[in-house]
């Protein structure tokens, strides 16, 4: 079966018209069983806090795979095998192991609360001593048609930086934001190690200055709020 009947994150998500435009994702906010555990979970293997990704606890069933991962693009191989490891420390399983091919070197893992992480670079070499910093953070979201998701999205406001047709989208982003990107969802699934099926929740929030809405996928938005202040 495929993944049809997989929805948004709460019940009862409607899909609203909208005629404001964003430029960009303001926030990304993963749904979680455990949101403490998540915290040091993402604390501890990339040194992520809730300005880059935030948490929320959620108990929406959710199974297989959830349509869309998220990725640190690096520098070099020495700072993947950093980071993949050190996520492999803090309790995530590997779906693909670092390895080194023609476009560079990359590997999956899964985080315990079961979302999907690439870590990749398109060096071949290391440049100096491995860390685990990264340089960008990247949204793939897996669609079944990747046009009419492109024009849906350029629609509500976001730019388009690469396009290879109707199989890969990326969109601009500014710096130290997070860049959103469009792959089929089965070469999505295939990329990260994983059959393409899944049923249930996304477990997936985004906020942007369009929202609230669904889009064709049913990945919901919510207008962006403040995030909220921590004691």
């Amino acid at each position: 079966m495929r993944h049809i009947g997989q929805f948004s994150r709460s019940p009862g998500a409607r899909v609203f018209p909208t005629v404001d435009v964003m430029t960009s994702i303001d926030s990304v906010t993963l749904e979680v069983a455990d949101a403490a555990a998540a915290a040091r979970f993402y604390s501890t293997a990339f040194g992520l806090d809730s300005s880059q990704v935030r948490l929320r606890a959620c108990e929406d069933p959710t199974s297989g795979f959830r349509g869309f991962t998220l990725s640190l693009v690096v520098s070099q191989p020495g700072n993947v095998d950093a980071l993949i490891g050190a996520a492999l420390d803090a309790g995530a399983t590997t779906l693909k192991p670092s390895s080194k091919s023609l476009w560079g070197c990359g590997g999956v893992v899964q985080a315990p609360d079961g979302t999907v992480w690439k870590i990749a670079t398109s060096a071949k070499k290391d440049t100096g001593p491995a860390t685990r910093d990264f340089d960008q953070l990247v949204l793939l979201l897996g669609v079944e048609d990747v046009k009419a998701s492109r024009r849906f999205y350029v629609e509500r406001g976001l730019t388009v930086g690469k396009s290879f047709g109707g199989t890969y989208v990326e969109f601009a982003a500014a710096p130290g934001s997070v860049k959103p990107a469009l792959y089929k969802r089965r070469a999505l699934a295939k990329d990260a190690g994983l059959p393409a099926d899944g049923t249930g929740s996304h477990r997936l929030v985004l906020s942007g200055a369009a929202g609230p809405f669904s889009d064709p996928d049913g990945f919901v938005w919510e207008a962006t709020a403040p995030l909220a202040a921590t004691t």
